[in-house]
């Protein structure tokens, strides 16, 4: 039951990325949220409120024509309201690899921290 509540969040989580719908977005990202990366030396940072601002003012990958690939990792479950998830999706013309960590909050599953990283392009 846990695991199938858990996929759905991430099915939204996959749609919000295409199409940044952003009240799907806010119902995804708690509002603390944090996302983190390093990649190339470069250590990336950024608040829910920026990466909101970032999505909001930009064209959704689906809006430019780009198709979705979406995979679901793993699913590690640590009690019944966290657990920890990696997907791998297409954004845009970029592979990523995301680390989630999850809480039920509510009766409701939000992402709280995110790792991500461009895992190469998509050739």
């Amino acid at each position: 039951m846990l695991i199938n509540e858990i996929k759905a969040m991430l099915e939204n989580y996959f749609s919000v990325l295409q199409t940044q719908d952003l009240q799907g977005f806010d119902e995804v990202f708690h509002s603390g949220c944090v996302l983190y990366s390093a990649q190339d030396g470069e250590v990336t940072v950024r608040p829910f409120a920026q990466y909101r601002a970032m999505v909001q003012g930009r064209e959704s990958p689906q809006e430019r024509g780009f198709a979705s690939l979406d995979e679901i990792l793993m699913i590690d479950v640590m009690s019944p309201e966290m657990a920890m998830v990696k997907v791998r999706l297409r954004l845009f013309d970029n592979i990523m690899v995301d680390y989630l960590n999850v809480m039920k909050v509510q009766g409701k599953w939000m992402i709280f921290a995110k790792l991500f990283h461009k895992q190469g392009n998509v050739a």
